[in-house]
């Protein structure tokens, strides 16, 4: 499910395309005013690779995925028998399907981070088969990943359309629509919401990786970047709203057919405890049925009332699913009441696929591109061996992702790797482009790139509005922080089938403060070694 987006992704988005074509570098390492001076480069080559070690693990769980998907029924359409075949697996009964194939057979999961437990050896073989895709992906260098980001980029629309037509042609898909289109004025006023809208669109336009400037620093100097940074904004916007509807349609579907199955339930249960004739309850008269029920049978209703659920549509709606919950949980669970669910699960998997290869194949672009323009690298290793490395250390520190406790620490780099450093890299960059560097130089370097100078509105985003937002999103973020107190994450109970609330270890948060800290202090760390640099330069002239 994608977020709601900022209003400045495009002034952003043109001014990192039209650094790279201005540059011609692959990445932000090379240009003083983002790397010698402040270390911006360092720090987004840094945070790309602490993404690279856990974000192709989701693609390991798609190809898990994917592999049952060929089953009949699929693996998570009921639960398993218990070992006496009397009825079902306990931990199963008390949550869903889903969540059971989801937290028992995909992740195996620990009941809390403390138990790290052993590798689970099919995620480990299905995150190597991972990793090996995306290394044949990047083997020959740019011109075979731009190849492969055609078939990345366009197949999944095609995925969408054939989901959107089958979503908007379920039972309960415009329950799910109006239920997007409906504003929510609580969630728009919470600062969270628009912290983690502003790591999205940083993380589908691959702004403060390096990505976007690896890529784009492979054009032509006097291509019109301009144009391209607004195609981009627009697509990438579109794509989103298009994708929400289809999620959205979706979700209205599996949460009315909840709905209308709690109902069912609930009208069984009173026709037979009180011998009512079949029919004699419906959705309809069903409230009207339970006063009447209160009133006449007040001490069998009584009794009977822990076990009637209190069904409602809006409570289901509400019942949020976000990050891999939404991937492999809700859909999963809409896919199971679908005719023919095999192939419309080996179509989702495969799109959560391409999507997620062609995700790691931007992000370890961002990394490997500034390697192989090492000259010292470079001439001793080819760039297949320096392309292999990379991919192979990111695997290995990756197979901690399999453990029973795994996801614990998946979501530990998902939610602090990159979420306050990537605030302060664009933030940084942005101010070095049009402080440092000078907003009329990099005016007139655009100016020979695209035959005209930028207008009035590109400089005031880029100089003041862009800046403003994002100080607002870092102060909302630290705010949110502090507010929160003591960091807690989501425990799987198995004897409750739920998730639990749980306060994080002390070797835990530490590994949060380093993920932060290693990212960000690169950029100060590069300013006061530059520093250093020129005034032992400067002491070094005085003297001659």
């Amino acid at each position: 499910m994608e977020k709601s987006r900022p209003l400045w992704d495009n002034p952003l988005q043109f001014v990192f395309a039209c650094i790279s074509y201005a540059v011609g570098l692959g990445n932000v390492w090379r240009f003083p005013y983002l790397c010698q001076t402040y270390g911006g480069g360092i720090a987004s080559v840094v945070v790309s690779f602490f993404l690279s070690m856990y974000y192709n693990v989701i693609n390991a769980w798609a190809f898990w995925y994917l592999f049952n998907s060929f089953q009949d029924p699929l693996p998570w359409a009921n639960c398993p028998l218990n070992s006496n075949h009397t009825g079902y697996d306990e931990e199963c009964a008390k949550t869903s399907s889903t969540q059971y194939f989801w937290y028992r057979k995909t992740l195996n999961i620990s009941p809390s981070i403390d138990e790290n437990g052993s590798i689970q050896w099919e995620q480990a073989v299905c995150l190597i088969l991972a990793w090996l895709l995306v290394y044949l992906c990047i083997l020959r260098g740019t011109e075979s990943t731009g190849k492969v980001v055609y078939i990345t980029a366009s197949l999944p629309y095609v995925v969408l359309i054939i989901y959107l037509i089958r979503g908007l042609t379920l039972h309960g898909s415009v329950n799910g629509l109006i239920y997007m289109f409906t504003p929510k004025l609580e969630q728009l006023a919470n600062p969270k919401t628009w912290i983690n809208a502003a790591t999205q669109i940083f993380f589908s336009l691959g702004l403060g990786f390096g990505s976007l400037i690896a890529f784009a620093s492979y054009n032509k100097p006097n291509n019109n970047c301009e144009r391209h940074a607004i195609i981009v904004s627009l697509i990438n916007s579109s794509t989103s709203i298009f994708a929400s509807i289809v999620t959205f349609s979706i979700y209205g579907f599996k949460a009315t057919f909840n709905y209308e199955n709690c109902i069912s339930k609930v009208i069984l249960l009173l026709t037979n405890a009180f011998d009512l004739e079949e029919g004699a309850i419906t959705a309809d008269n069903l409230n009207s049925m339970k006063d009447y029920l209160t009133s006449v049978y007040p001490n069998e209703y009584a009794e009977l009332l822990p076990q009637i659920k209190n069904c409602s549509l809006e409570a289901e709606l509400d019942t949020a699913v976000q990050g891999t919950g939404l991937a492999f949980i809700l859909y999963s669970e809409a896919i199971k009441n679908m005719e023919v669910p095999q192939l419309y699960s080996v179509l989702y998997f495969i799109m959560l696929l391409t999507l997620g290869i062609g995700s790691m194949l931007g992000n370890i672009t961002a990394i490997i591109t500034p390697l192989t323009d090492s000259k010292f690298l470079s001439t001793h290793l080819p760039k297949e061996a320096i392309s292999g490395i990379v991919c192979f250390i990111n695997c290995i520190i990756g197979l901690v992702f399999t453990t029973k406790a795994g996801n614990y620490w998946f979501n530990i780099f998902n939610d602090y790797a990159a979420t306050l450093s990537l605030l302060l890299i664009v933030l940084v960059e942005t101010i070095a482009v049009c402080y440092i560097y000078g907003l009329r130089r990099f005016e007139d370097d655009l100016h020979l790139m695209l035959g005209h100078k930028p207008n009035w509105y590109w400089k005031i985003m880029w100089a003041f509005a862009s800046p403003v937002l994002i100080i607002s999103l870092f102060i909302f973020y630290l705010t949110d922080y502090i507010h929160t107190g003591t960091l807690q994450y989501q425990a799987w109970d198995a004897t409750q089938g739920q998730q639990v609330t749980k306060d994080y270890p002390s070797y835990a948060l530490a590994v949060i403060g380093l993920l932060v800290a290693a990212s960000t202090m690169c950029i100060p760390l590069g300013a006061l070694i530059t520093f250093v640099m020129k005034r032992l330069k400067r002491n070094v002239s005085t003297l001659e």
